[in-house]
């Protein structure tokens, strides 16, 4: 689990922590009879030195603050005030019950602002799910955008596969999911973001680097380094290839898409994958890519939630980024140029 937060992040755990332990402190407080609204008034009156100053602030009339403070002094049982015509001051019992009652005001008073905060739009959280390759690629700048935006929002981001974050969201650990649309739709709500087409990926010392045509009789023969086969992308890879007929080889199966990259840049295998994973690489030319045929193996992107939920303003503002992101992404074999982009000979159907 990646968790994302600056010292100036607002959290609710800590926000909880400091109610109960306010709770706490005037818990022993109130088993002596004291009202918290009173202990306000007095506090009130002790800054301002006046009844009328103090009135105007807690929004009554001078009469019945005095009420008030003699209904404290009441319960305690001595004079906390000393009044100077106008004036009034503390005396030693005064100043004693201001210092003890000080602390868990304010502790009160900054949960209180807190609770606020938590009902404001974007000053809460963001609890996102995505695939291994999004929270790798594209989530980076994104939570980059939205930390600006949001400087105060706690960001939790989970990691999986398209089946374990639906499972997540209905276990409601997170709120929106960025993954390949699933095939179930039932009880979400999919706001679709982006397709891109999964390509051969090799060295540029394999012989397909060269070749304008990949002979149809060698895809199955080469050695493949490919995801692993549970994940969503593994499916649709093999799915691929059995309506074409054929059965790759596979000589390795990893979970990390920078691994696979390594492991072809060594010309030890071909990999499976899409643009937008090997953009410096591409750049650079440590690696090739070539569409897998005529007819494209492509994935439909989505952020989904719960149908029916409503999305605060931090989660629309993330998907909104998310949408301008992924519109600047390499996508498919049109994104490659006249070389890299290359078909091999046409399928028979």
């Amino acid at each position: 689990m990646f968790f994302y937060k600056s010292m100036n992040f607002f959290h609710p755990i800590l926000l909880i922590k400091n109610i109960m332990s306010c709770i706490d402190e005037f818990f022993s407080l109130m088993l002596h009879g004291m009202d918290t609204y009173r202990l306000r008034i007095f506090s009130a009156v002790a800054k301002r030195c006046s009844l009328a100053a103090a009135a105007k602030d807690v929004h009554l009339t001078p009469s019945a603050v005095s009420h008030c403070l003699k209904a404290l002094e009441s319960e305690i049982g001595c004079r906390l005030l000393d009044r100077v015509g106008k004036k009034v001051y503390l005396n030693q019992a005064g100043e004693q019950l201001l210092m003890e009652i000080r602390k868990p005001l304010a502790a009160l008073d900054a949960a209180a602002e807190g609770m606020k905060r938590l009902g404001k739009w974007g000053q809460t959280r963001l609890r996102i799910g995505a695939a291994s390759s999004v929270c790798q690629y594209i989530l980076p700048s994104v939570l980059s955008g939205v930390k600006k935006s949001f400087p105060r929002a706690a960001v939790q981001v989970e990691s999986g596969d398209a089946p374990e974050m639906v499972e997540m969201l209905q276990q409601n650990r997170i709120d929106l999911a960025f993954v390949l649309t699933p095939d179930h739709k039932t009880g979400l709500e999919v706001r679709p973001l982006f397709s891109d087409e999964l390509l051969f990926t090799f060295a540029p010392s394999h012989p397909w680097a060269r070749a304008r045509v990949i002979p149809r009789n060698e895809i199955p023969t080469q050695p493949y380094i490919l995801y692993q086969r549970t994940s969503v992308t593994a499916m649709l890879v093999d799915e691929y290839f059995r309506s074409e007929h054929m059965v790759p080889f596979r000589i390795m199966e990893i979970a990390s898409i920078e691994a696979i990259k390594e492991l072809v840049k060594l010309n030890l295998g071909v990999g499976v994958m899409v643009p937008w994973t090997a953009r410096r690489e591409l750049k650079e030319g440590t690696l090739r890519m070539r569409p897998l045929g005529t007819r494209p193996l492509k994935r439909h992107w989505a952020i989904i939630c719960l149908a029916g939920r409503r999305m605060n303003l931090i989660e629309e503002t993330f998907c909104q980024l998310c949408q301008t992101f992924v519109g600047k992404l390499r996508t498919g074999r049109f994104h490659l140029g006249d070389a890299r982009a290359g078909t091999h000979e046409k399928h028979p159907r």
